[in-house]
């Protein structure tokens, strides 16, 4: 177990994947991604990637995020949003700052394999 696992336990980590995808849903930016989308699977999805960037753990079973993302329009305010969604929940939550931090960069990472049409 890492130092990040011992600090942030599986049901916390599961009950901010839980909001964030509620939120993401049902966001009135962003929510319209998620129409036809089967949040089950995308919160279990959500959950194995944030288990892989935070604890290394390699359980991440979907396909690689750009092949994933690549058929949908999703452009650099979309990504913000969501960026945006998540940072407000892990505070809500308390998660220790270099928690936060380091899955925020870890997100911010993927922007080039997300957004199809970027602005900044």
């Amino acid at each position: 177990m890492n130092d990040l696992a011992a600090r942030l336990s599986e049901e916390k980590l599961a009950r901010i994947i839980d909001t964030l995808v509620t939120k993401m849903s049902t966001d009135m930016m962003i929510g319209f991604h998620f129409v036809k989308v089967d949040l089950a699977r995308l919160r279990a999805l959500e959950l194995q990637h944030a288990r892989d960037a935070l604890f290394g753990t390699e359980t991440y079973e979907g396909r690689p995020i750009a092949t994933a993302h690549r058929v949908h329009r999703i452009f650099g305010g979309s990504f913000d949003r969501r960026i945006k969604l998540l940072s407000d929940i892990l505070i809500a939550n308390e998660v220790d700052e270099d928690i936060r931090a380091h899955w925020l960069a870890h997100q911010q990472s993927l922007r080039s394999q997300v957004v199809q049409g970027d602005c900044a």
